[in-house]
Order: structure tokens, then C-alpha cells, then sequence
């Protein structure tokens, strides 16, 4: 988990899935990673809707994944081949 602010991610890592996290604004691009799904965990994107519960935004965030849009982002970066 992400203490703070950050993103938490699933990633193609060059050699399979990973879910990780950064800090503040960093990517895991910087890192030369596939960014295939995140979520912002700073306070400021759930605040308004979930006060200061965060597994309550995170939840809510299951209900809106496209699954589709992160298996084509896993194509498209010929991940696995």
C-alpha cells in the first residue's frame, strides 16, 4: 500500500504484471515500465466523495475499471511476447 500520497499501478515490468505503487507524481514510465491501469490515492481524489475513507474510493474504483481498455493497452505493448 501507498502511505501518503502516490498512485498505486499494474505495470508490465518487462518480464510480467506487477502491481506497485509510486510516490507524489512519479510514473512508472520513469522507471521503463507499461503503465496499464492506475489510481491516484492522494486525498485530494477521493476527499470530496469519501472523506478520509480511502478503501472506500478504492472499492468504488472496481466498479468503473474498462477492463477491456487495460487488455488492449496489454496488446498494444506486445507485453509477453
Amino acid at each position: 500500500g501507498r502511505f501518503g500520497s502516490g498512485w498505486s499501478w499494474l505495470i508490465w515490468n518487462g518480464s510480467g504484471l506487477e502491481v506497485t505503487s509510486t510516490p507524489n507524481q512519479d510514473s512508472p514510465i520513469l522507471d521503463g515500465n507499461v503503465p496499464l491501469l492506475g489510481i491516484d490515492v492522494w486525498e485530494h481524489a477521493y476527499y470530496l466523495n469519501y472523506q478520509n475513507r480511502r478503501p472506500d474510493y478504492i472499492a468504488a474504483f472496481w466498479n468503473v475499471v474498462n477492463w477491456d481498455v487495460v487488455a488492449d493497452k496489454f496488446a498494444q505493448c506486445d507485453c509477453g511476447n
